[in-house]
């Protein structure tokens, strides 16, 4: 799949004023400075349609993307902002619980994951409440482009490895980098895959 249109629609902090259309919607998330909004771009062939930046938290709504006038992309704020107020966690961590709980338009999160780092405590165990929710999701592993190609191997195996001990089978996961484009069009193709079973329902 490719994306030929990619239009912003509408950012909240409140489920109910998400969009009312009932397409699919598929959400993005992950720590602080994972390289979201990067990513985001790379798959929309846009520059600026999500906002960049050099200092982590710069999202901080739920921010809808229509895609090919058929699916919603969801920018969801990252977590695990360090300098982010306790005010400002709380009321982070309520608005996306709730968009994880009740947004029935929610196919699947992407977890987004720095590809250079071991498997860290915060993202296991948002893993680990996505499954006790039975949200459906696949992990993103972002920066590829960052390390050499022998350790992306590695550092996936790292993972995997740590992610046995609570899953069976294993979540599917994508290996992407911004930088060099890599990974968008298997990552668009299984969501194109997963529109077309929906689709047939």
């Amino acid at each position: 799949m490719k994306v030929a249109h990619a239009k912003f629609v509408v950012s909240n902090t409140k489920v109910d004023q998400c969009p009312k259309s009932k397409i699919p919607e598929y959400a993005f998330i992950g720590r602080s400075n994972v390289g979201k909004s990067s990513l985001i771009n790379m798959l929309c062939n846009q520059k600026k349609l999500a906002k960049t930046s050099s200092k982590p938290g710069k999202t901080q709504l739920i921010n809808h993307f229509l895609i090919n006038k058929k699916w919603h992309l969801v920018d969801l704020p990252g977590y695990g902002y360090a300098r982010a107020s306790k005010t400002e966690k709380k009321t982070f961590q309520k608005f996306i619980v709730d968009y994880f709980i009740k947004r029935k338009e929610l196919v699947s999160a992407f977890l987004l994951i720095d590809i250079r780092h071991k498997p860290q405590p915060i993202d296991l165990d948002f893993l680990r409440w996505l499954g006790e929710n039975l949200i459906p999701f696949s992990i993103i592993f972002t920066k590829a482009d960052k390390i050499k190609e022998k350790e992306i191997e590695i550092k996936v195996s790292e993972y995997l490895d740590a992610l046995m001990k609570d899953w069976d089978p294993l979540p599917k996961y994508f290996i992407t980098s911004s930088e060099k484009r890599l990974g968008s069009e298997p990552l668009l193709n299984y969501i194109q895959e997963i529109n077309q079973s929906i689709e047939k329902l």
